[in-house]
């Protein structure tokens, strides 16, 4: 079972062909990596991965001209949820490090800025597509360890905080 929040507001439950309890059917059609047909109730959509970011388990996706934003929690972070356990709360986060393989577009920090919970602090170009990586706490950022055009490895430190 996975739930889904569509622009922090609307939330589905998604389990196997279920949508909120109710059978739901509709075709789906890969066009290319980010891109994909849907035909539902005869209507024609079409939608593309516009970001993603993995660590946070969030997407933007393009539907027909209009951008949604997407969080998505699986049955392991339901669980979680249900005990009164956060994946982060126990734990802060010293160094930032990359979700996936990639290369650096764009740093968005210095080195002595503070930045917020969510902040942005850089785009990782993985596999063609554009990642907004967010700052997982709020802090100051110590060190920077990579560079613009930099390629990186999963896992490879990114950023620490002080």
């Amino acid at each position: 079972m996975i739930k889904a929040t569509i622009n922090a507001s609307q939330e589905f439950t998604i389990d196997k062909n279920l949508l909120n309890g109710l059978k739901f059917e509709w075709d789906l059609l890969k066009v290319n990596e980010h891109s994909f047909h849907i035909l539902k109730d005869n209507r024609s959509y079409r939608a593309t991965i516009v970001t993603i970011n993995h660590e946070e388990k969030t997407m933007v996706i393009n539907v027909n001209g209009n951008d949604y934003d997407v969080s998505i929690k699986d049955k392991y972070d339901l669980l979680l949820q249900q005990m009164g356990i956060s994946g982060t709360a126990s734990t802060k986060i010293n160094n930032f490090k990359a979700p996936m393989p990639g290369l650096i577009r764009e740093l968005l920090l210095t080195v002595g800025a503070e930045v917020k919970k969510g902040d942005i602090l850089l785009i990782l170009e993985a596999m063609k597509m554009e990642n907004a990586l967010k700052s997982p706490r709020y802090g100051i950022i110590k060190r920077i360890a990579v560079e613009k055009g930099q390629a990186v490895e999963k896992g490879q430190i990114l950023v620490e905080f002080e």
